[in-house]
Parts: structure tokens; C-alpha cells; sequence
């Protein structure tokens, strides 16, 4: 997840959060509705400017995980762990 994704996903959570508050949304399923509405319109205005949506995010080629595990690997090939690295 990029840093454009994860604040529009912020954003839209906050919207909904705040659309919930001043409707005074009650219940699962009218939460989610909210939620998908607001999703909805978030994914509108990133097209409206030509934003590149989540789904058309290019992906690392390494997980999070695969790098964690090299850098376990590579830690622990070191005969002393240094703690700024």
C-alpha cells in the first residue's frame, strides 16, 4: 500500500465515521451502506483527477514479510547484533 492509498483509505474512513455521527446512522447494515456510499464517492473524486485507484497500484515485488526474513537471515549471520541496523 502506497502512501496515496492509505490516505484516501483514511480519508474515507473519517468521512463515514463523520456521515454516521451527523445522521445518526444506527445499525450494521446502515453503517455499511454508509461506508460504501462514502467508498463510492472517494473512488469518484480520485478519478475525477485523474488519480491512479488501488486497484491499478503497481505491487513490490517483495512482501513486507520477505524482507523481514532477509533482514532476520541476514541478522543473524552476524556474530554480534548491532542495534542501529
Amino acid at each position: 500500500m502506497n502512501s496515496h492509498e492509505l490516505i484516501a483509505n483514511l480519508f474515507r474512513l473519517s468521512l463515514a465515521e463523520e456521515k454516521i455521527r451527523a445522521e445518526r446512522i444506527q445499525g450494521a447494515v446502515s453503517a455499511t451502506a454508509a461506508h460504501n456510499q462514502v467508498a463510492l464517492e472517494v473512488r469518484r473524486a480520485i478519478r475525477r483527477v485523474h488519480g491512479v485507484l488501488p486497484e491499478d497500484q503497481p505491487t513490490p515485488d517483495k512482501s513486507i514479510a520477505d524482507i523481514q526474513c532477509e533482514q532476520l537471515k541476514k541478522l543473524k549471520k552476524q556474530k554480534t547484533l548491532m542495534l542501529d541496523e
